[in-house]
């Protein structure tokens, strides 16, 4: 179903906010059962970080995201100096 999601936004006629309220219904249970098997015990197989261990882990994937998605936007983003002028605001 995710793949299918990043298919889609490849496509111009799918609106944006409902290609965000798919991914948002379709990553609620993903972070639930991340964040099951990090609070679960060593016997099962999980590490066993407790509430606040595995809250901070998921945090930090999701800053270490972010910061990825960030880098990759400024990479590719076009300097000001090629903008055309019509492009620019204000």
């Amino acid at each position: 179903m995710l793949a299918v999601l990043v298919a889609l936004m490849r496509v111009p006629a799918v609106p944006n906010v409902l290609l965000f309220r798919i991914a948002f219904v379709l990553t609620r249970p993903l972070g639930a059962t991340a964040g099951d098997f990090l609070t679960k015990p060593l016997a099962n197989g999980s590490p066993d970080l407790g509430t606040a261990g595995s809250s901070a882990v998921l945090l930090a994937l999701l800053i270490g995201l972010m910061g990825y998605a960030h880098v990759q936007e400024r990479k590719s983003a076009v300097p000001r100096d090629e903008v055309p002028i019509s492009r620019r605001a204000g």
